[in-house]
């Protein structure tokens, strides 16, 4: 979830660009309502109407399934991050400075110590932004890290020994070991955001504004305040937690699973101030719902399914301009190696080996995502562009995923249900754990509303019946919330398999290393996938500056197969009015930056 990069490619088993990188969480869908709303901005020029789903999570601390992009791109319109990032590696450590809060770190102490000095910003109520504002977010982050999305243990905030507040503008954060600096930078310091300490520091609405925060008690109070006002979306317009600011927009408008209004904030203090008015944000309940919308020119930005991409021309001719949006993204099939009944079975490496040989990459992106998607073949993105997957570790091959299972004692029955036949922990046996007879029979919980996921498991479904594996397709309006990170003890934790990559499963931060995915109990490791040889190569990403560690993390993940590599689509095929200006370059972490948005007088 945040930023991207450029860098030469990296060689070896899997061709990856290296470590600049991308990000924003777990990646948007589009969805809800296909009804009209207001006219397009393309009628006033001052208003621009946006395909988009209805975010549901407002306070800027991202929590346990909420962290969709749509959530990200909201909360950031209203409450800017202490640093934002530009991918194209002109600026120190990619923070992009026009529309960062702060000033780029001063590293001293061995790399241990970071300083860093506030910007004059104010409050949209005028008040000024100041480093209580910081230590405000850090006291609730720290006694609240169990409810914190980001929270990792051992990472930010474990990882500080010592958190200074200096002046009213400048703070110091000293690490409790060195760090490769790019990588902190990007990928801790990313997370903090200023809160309005003057206004959101107490218990409830009618409770006088303190000091409450500053101990853990008083923290634990105001952070259960915050968050179950975030979890009241029809409260968001009128609430007055939320009417100061620090974005360049204000919420004017909010329904819940319906149409969102942002009006541009008057009093924004930084220097990317809003050229529009309002922006409409409208959701659909599906593809072809908004690409009808869209082909009959009644929004002013919206995107073209992967299976009506043959009407390019069309809009184009309705003068829409079409441009992809290339993200620093990873997609993948999550599997759930503590389900009491089939992680037994996904514990297996000859299995994930098998089924990774029957996901016919090539093909499903020609075919299904109209050549806009990219292949995944590790946890580190391709390099953006790249279309070839013969670098990939397994590449399609369902004879040889054909022999792995009747090597390891399974009787496949082409069509049929193939079962174990020979149990045990032999190499020539199915494993650990799994008694004769059990059938390769599993669940997909996927994402509706998406088409072409649609037949890109019909397909995948269909190959894999040709080994005797059975898929059941369940597709639900949130995967992930559904298929939680979980116990076998746990009644949630009877789910199989999970996608969510319609528009990409993963967008990274600025250093595309994986502590937050892959590594054991990472906040966004919904599978439980533990290996004790990925933590070692993914901690070492964090402390080496030398390409070869993100490489060697890379490479062992391909092979490993923690999750099933999918084809990479593109974020969107997105369609806007020709007259609109700043809309591209399209930012590859998936964030809608609308203030740069304008229409051509």
């Amino acid at each position: 979830m945040r930023s991207r990069f450029h860098r030469r490619a990296l060689r070896g088993a899997v061709a990856i660009a290296s470590v600049l990188a991308i990000g924003a969480g777990l990646a948007a869908c589009s969805g809800d309502s296909g009804s009209k709303g207001a006219q397009g901005g393309s009628q006033g020029k001052d208003t621009v109407t946006v395909a988009f789903r209805t975010p549901n999570w407002i306070l800027p601390i991202s929590a346990p399934g909420f962290t969709q992009g749509e959530n990200a791109t909201f909360t950031t319109a209203l409450y800017r991050h202490l640093y934002e990032y530009q991918l194209d590696g002109s600026a120190q450590y990619n923070i992009n400075s026009a529309r960062s809060m702060a000033e780029a770190p001063v590293v001293s102490n061995g790399g241990k110590t970071l300083t860093i000095t506030l910007k004059d910003n104010t409050w949209s109520d005028g008040k000024p932004v100041t480093t209580k504002d910081i230590d405000f977010w850090w006291d609730l982050v720290t006694a609240n890290k169990d409810k914190w999305a980001s929270y990792r243990a051992g990472g930010f905030p474990d990882n500080i020994a010592d958190w200074k507040i200096v002046d009213e503008k400048t703070f110091s954060i000293t690490t409790t070991q060195a760090y490769n600096t790019a990588w902190f930078v990007g990928n801790q310091l990313n997370r903090i955001v200023p809160l309005p300490q003057h206004t959101w520091d107490k218990d409830s609405a009618t409770a006088t504004v303190g000091n409450l925060a500053s101990t853990p008690e008083g923290a634990k109070k105001v952070f259960d305040f915050l968050t179950t006002a975030s979890k009241d979306p029809k409260s968001y317009a009128t609430n007055e937690l939320w009417k100061v600011t620090s974005g360049p927009w204000k919420l004017d408008k909010y329904v819940p699973n319906g149409e969102v209004v942002l009006a541009a904030q008057p009093t924004y203090s930084g220097s990317d101030k809003p050229k529009l008015a309002k922006v409409v944000l409208r959701p659909f309940t599906s593809d072809d719902a908004e690409f009808n919308v869209l082909r009959a020119g009644e929004i002013d930005y919206g995107y073209i399914p992967p299976a009506n991409l043959s009407q390019q021309s069309y809009l184009e001719s309705k003068d829409y301009k079409v441009a992809p949006w290339y993200g620093w993204s990873t997609t993948y099939l999550q599997l759930n190696f503590n389900n009491p009944k089939t992680g037994v079975l996904f514990k297996q490496p000859y299995l994930r080996q098998a089924m990774q040989m029957l996901v016919d990459q090539p093909t499903i992106n020609k075919v299904i995502w109209s050549g806009m998607a990219a292949p995944s073949c590790g946890p580190v993105p391709l390099k953006p562009g790249t279309t070839d997957a013969s670098g990939c570790a397994y590449s399609f091959d369902p004879a040889k995923a054909k022999a792995l299972l009747e090597g390891h004692g399974w009787k496949v029955t082409p069509d049929g249900k193939t079962v174990c036949q020979t149990p045990g922990a032999a190499e020539n046996q199915c494993g650990e754990g799994i008694a004769a007879g059990t059938p390769l029979a599993f669940t997909v919980t996927s994402q509706s509303g998406f088409a072409a996921t649609t037949k890109m498991f019909a397909e995948i479904k269909s190959q894999m019946a040709k080994l005797g594996i059975e898929l059941t397709i369940k597709e639900v309006p949130d995967s992930v919330a559904v298929t939680p990170a979980c116990k076998p003890t746990e009644a949630t934790c009877s789910w199989d398999m999970s996608f969510f990559g319609s528009q990409g499963s993963w967008y990274y931060p600025v250093f595309a290393s994986g502590e937050r995915l892959f590594s054991t109990g990472a906040p966004v490791n919904l599978g439980s996938y533990s290996n004790p040889e990925a933590d070692r190569l993914i901690e070492a990403t964090q402390f080496s500056a030398d390409e070869s560690a993100l490489k060697a993390y890379n490479d062992f993940l391909a092979k490993d197969l923690p999750v099933l590599w999918m084809p990479n689509p593109v974020y969107q095929i997105s369609a806007y009015k020709s007259g609109l200006q700043g809309v591209e370059p399209q930012d590859p972490m998936n964030y809608f930056y609308f203030q740069d948005w304008s229409w051509k007088n």
